[in-house]
């Protein structure tokens, strides 16, 4: 099997080092108005290289631009949609960061591109392939509320949400993007919802063009629903083990007709994971699935951790393939 390495999302913006702190530094400057939104946005592009620049160090097959730009992983899609406004700060899961909750005031719409500029900047400056990435619909439209006194039903949200991704998936399939990734923590926590995720889902699956669309879950445990995202019309599942203690042994009982993403280095956790116990989950997997294939990746974005502890999860990914590659030998 032929296992290729890569970044789920989003990578640390801020690290110990001068250079490292820039985008700190910039912003709390322009919020004292001795910076403008132009030279921010300069200082995002510098630490966006930077992400690059790590994770081509790492030697990953794929990279991500890290979401530097993005404040949280809600109201940087959202906020940038006719409908919508953004309004005070929520927990993120059962994690230590926080998003912005949209607040739907009619109709959403997409009025503008919302991440191909930042894609295409990405893409010039990496030697390797670069995964945009979008929170989809349905965990954007449960983690939204109606303004009050708009009477917009759950579903007005989650269709409007499907109709602006399909969108900016079709416009990033156009611009080049040869992976695009959709992730969709929210289910897992109402997987009785399935029918109308996958109604959204649909909408943006219509609309990739050649371009192969993968679709992640983390925070849960994906065990239960694994026989049904089978069904779904996605070129790759990508799956957090870490949630999910009997991940592996479902995939070896199911097998998988998906190409699969494997969350088993811990996004979350500054430990290292031990490389025999991770090729022998490897190995198990890619025998039960008869995968031709595979990724490894952390189980989610590496924003919850310090910058040189994320630097040393993806340098680990090789050194986990190399383990790999040797037993197999």
């Amino acid at each position: 099997m032929e296992l290729k390495l890569a970044n789920h999302s989003s990578y640390p913006r801020i690290g110990d080092s001068a250079e490292g702190q820039l985008l700190r530094r910039t912003i709390a400057q322009r919020e004292k108005g001795e910076k403008t939104d132009a030279e921010a946005r300069v200082a995002e592009d510098r630490m966006t290289e930077l992400a690059l620049q790590e994770q081509i160090q790492a030697h990953l097959d794929s990279v991500t631009d890290g979401q530097i730009r993005w404040h949280d992983s809600v109201s940087h899609l959202a906020g940038k949609l006719k409908g919508a406004r953004i309004n005070g700060l929520l927990r993120f899961f059962d994690t230590n960061t926080y998003f912005r909750q949209p607040v739907v005031t009619g109709r959403l719409e997409r009025p503008a591109p919302m991440l191909v500029e930042d894609f295409l900047f990405a893409q010039q400056k990496s030697s390797r392939p670069v995964k945009p990435v979008l929170t989809g619909p349905y965990t954007l439209a449960r983690l939204s509320v109606a303004e009050e006194n708009q009477n917009v039903a759950f579903e007005e949200m989650l269709d409007g949400y499907a109709g602006a991704l399909a969108e900016e998936v079709a416009a990033l399939a156009a611009a080049g993007a040869r992976t695009l990734q959709v992730e969709e923590p929210y289910l897992l926590k109402q997987p009785g919802d399935f029918a109308a995720f996958e109604r959204a889902l649909g909408a943006l699956v219509a609309r990739k063009g050649s371009s192969r669309l993968a679709l992640a879950f983390y925070f849960g445990d994906v065990s239960p629903l694994y026989d049904k995202l089978q069904t779904l019309p996605v070129d790759e599942l990508v799956l957090d083990f870490t949630y999910s203690p009997k991940l592996v042994e479902t995939i070896a009982a199911g097998g998988s007709a998906k190409a699969l993403g494997l969350g088993l280095v811990d996004g979350r956790n500054t430990r290292l994971e031990d490389p025999s116990t991770v090729a022998r989950q490897i190995e198990r997997v890619s025998r039960a699935a008869q995968l031709p294939a595979a990724t490894l990746m952390p189980s989610c974005g590496l924003e919850y951790l310090p910058r040189d502890r994320a630097q040393l999860k993806l340098k680990h990914l090789s050194t986990l393939r190399d383990t790999l590659n040797g037993k197999a030998a």
